[in-house]
């Protein structure tokens, strides 16, 4: 699995729009709005990074609202939970 971070950019605080678009694509296991420089940021959960270059490139981008990204890739991951059960897909 692949998890990536996608700080979003949102303009005319379409934050809710941007939101429901986004989170129709099961990549999309997240949205949180944050302060500071970005204004949403979107964790995605992939099988592969062919599969993220396709959300990222042919979803995220083209979200109403999104007026910029900055992808941030996860090189490893420690959690309490066993995200590759919780997020695997049938």
């Amino acid at each position: 699995m692949v998890t990536a971070f996608v700080l979003i950019s949102v303009r005319d605080k379409q934050f809710r729009q941007t939101a429901e678009y986004l989170l129709q694509y099961a990549g999309i296991t997240e949205l949180h709005l944050v302060a500071g420089e970005y204004d949403m940021v979107a964790v995605a959960r992939v099988r592969d990074n062919v599969e993220l270059s396709q959300l990222i490139t042919q979803h995220v981008v083209n979200a109403p609202g999104v007026e910029r990204t900055k992808t941030l890739f996860s090189l490893e991951t420690f959690s309490s939970y066993d995200l590759e059960a919780l997020f695997a897909r049938p």
